[in-house]
């Protein structure tokens, strides 16, 4: 057999190494033919998420909103910060009274991620005395919808959060159940349940509101607010202490990171991820400040960052944050390198499996978090292929007017070619 020219055998395998990658002219003919994606402005970003090899981009050093997919900063940032949780802070005194601090944990007595251990533990003892942090948070974040107060994913920061800082009602027939409970009046005017919007008063419309349906409503938080809410679950003598002696604190850790990161990726729960940001700034700086927690870990972070990061929540919730899809992509690989890649599949939503993703059924081993606020969506997260090879990966979809529906569909249409055309 005649041997090749060593000039073709370079270029086949060439051709080999750099077939791969997809050049914008390609996504952009595909996105023209996407219906939904043809009129928005689309950035992407892919990569082997092995060699963080670039394969795809389109638009990629373009900022724009990422919605929840802030989130992805927020989870980097908790299991860089914490080895395993802080659940609470407390002093023993004697058989009966325990001195106790926030950490800034959410899950006690939460209405979908309740740790029973951290509420157990407040059971044992029949005195407690709570020490306030000096510094508490702003309620709402910046960049947050006023008019979202209303709404369970606007639920309002605080220092210690308890039952979520929402409250769940349930109506039976004309009955209300509101757990925890609040004085609420009729009103005909309103549409089925509603708190004012500067204080905790609530009011229902049984008119409107479907029997059996339950309805999560934010209350605003306080901090003897928190002491009658857990004096009453508990069946505790709970009051506030100003003592303010430098005091040995001891850690309860109730291993429930899984619980409290399932709940920031699969179920993007904001509250979670607000309170996650302000548990960093309290451990880092003393202070529960998210503006702390996150200047802190843009410097941190400074060295392999592609772009800046316009940063200002750990939800998503405000229109001021902005991102670029390569800064999505590369916190995407931090985390990989941070955990291994069987814990990122168990968190984060699997397409047509859990979470946000679970409507996505035409999409096969794809790992993801989805990002939405009006006229803007975005997924970014990684994918696995028949061979067993991974690609981290961010689609960002701004300023389109149509169907949220029609943009998920047409992004689920662009990613399976992107699967078909990158092996």
């Amino acid at each position: 057999m005649r041997r090749l020219p060593l000039f073709f055998i370079i270029i086949f395998y060439c051709g080999l190494l750099f077939g791969q990658r997809i050049s914008e002219r390609k996504l952009l003919h595909k996105i023209k033919n996407i219906p939904g994606l043809s009129r928005a402005f689309i950035g992407i970003s892919i990569s082997d998420l092995d060699s963080e090899k670039s394969l795809a981009s389109l638009n990629e050093d373009r900022y724009m909103t990422p919605g929840s997919n802030i989130k992805l900063l927020t989870f980097l940032a908790s299991i860089q910060t914490f080895s395993k949780i802080p659940a609470l802070e407390y002093i023993e005194e004697n058989d009966t009274i325990t001195y106790f601090r926030s950490t800034g944990y959410p899950l006690l007595l939460h209405p979908f991620y309740p740790d029973n251990t951290l509420f157990n533990f407040f059971k044992e003892k029949s005195r407690w005395r709570y020490h306030p942090a000096d510094n508490k948070p702003s309620q709402l974040g910046p960049g947050w919808s006023w008019d979202d107060y209303s709404y369970y994913y606007s639920a309002s920061r605080s220092v210690f959060p308890i039952y979520g800082n929402s409250v769940r009602g349930v109506l039976d027939g004309y009955d209300i159940q509101l757990t925890p409970f609040f004085n609420i009046v009729k009103d005909s005017t309103i549409i089925n349940f509603k708190r004012e919007q500067s204080e905790n008063k609530f009011k229902y419309n049984p008119k409107k509101w479907k029997t059996k349906d339950t309805i999560y409503r934010p209350f605003i938080p306080s901090d003897s607010l928190f002491i009658r809410l857990l004096r009453e679950s508990t069946e505790t003598q709970v009051s506030l202490i100003n003592k303010k002696d430098s005091l040995e604190w001891k850690t309860l850790y109730t291993g429930n990171e899984e619980l409290i990161y399932k709940g920031l990726l699969r179920d993007s729960d904001n509250g979670i991820a607000e309170a996650l940001l302000l548990m960093i700034a309290n451990k880092n700086g003393g202070t529960f400040k998210t503006e702390v927690a996150i200047n802190s870990l843009i410097n941190n972070w400074e060295s392999w960052l592609p772009d800046k990061l316009e940063w200002v929540d750990g939800s998503g919730v405000s229109r001021y944050n902005m991102l670029t899809p390569r800064t999505l992509v590369s916190v995407l690989q931090k985390i990989n390198q941070q955990i291994p890649f069987e814990t990122i599949q168990s968190l984060f939503p699997e397409s047509g499996i859990s979470g946000t993703l679970r409507s996505y059924e035409g999409l096969k081993n794809v790992y993801a978090k989805t990002g939405t606020l009006r006229h803007n969506f975005a997924l970014s997260g990684y994918w696995v292929n028949s061979k067993g090879k991974r690609f981290t990966f961010s689609i960002m979809v701004n300023h389109f007017t149509e169907s949220k529906n029609q943009i998920q569909k047409g992004i689920a249409k662009l990613l399976i070619w992107l699967q078909q055309k990158l092996k």
